[in-house]
């Protein structure tokens, strides 16, 4: 398992703690830091069974700033945003074999541990 994390999100911490109570292996991915792919965006997405413009926090300033328009985008161009600008992605996910969840409130992690 894969957990991605952004230690200065509460909600994130909050699932962090519930993966480490599991008994489960995991692997945690700091993705503001560490690079994120094309590729690994497509999976996650697959996995979560959403449109890429689902996994994007629409509240996040970085959208005014850069002026993004969302709604103009095609899914490969959104994907490409959040590789861009990773503070975009829905935190935090956790990632399995066969699936995946947003920890949107954390105690959907249960769900797939």
């Amino acid at each position: 398992m894969i957990y991605y994390h952004n230690p200065k999100c509460s909600k994130s911490r909050e699932g962090l703690k519930i993966v480490e109570e599991s008994a489960h292996n995991y692997k945690i991915k700091l993705y503001l830091s560490e690079k994120i792919t094309f590729t690994e965006l497509v999976q996650i997405i697959d996995k979560l069974k959403i449109k890429p413009i689902d996994l994007v926090r629409k509240k996040e300033k970085i959208i005014k700033e850069k002026d993004l328009d969302l709604s103009s985008m095609s899914d490969k161009e959104i994907i490409e945003t959040l590789v861009e600008n990773p503070i975009l992605i829905e935190r935090p996910i956790l990632v399995t074999e066969t699936k995946a969840i947003v920890g949107r409130p954390p105690e959907l992690i249960n769900t797939i541990l």
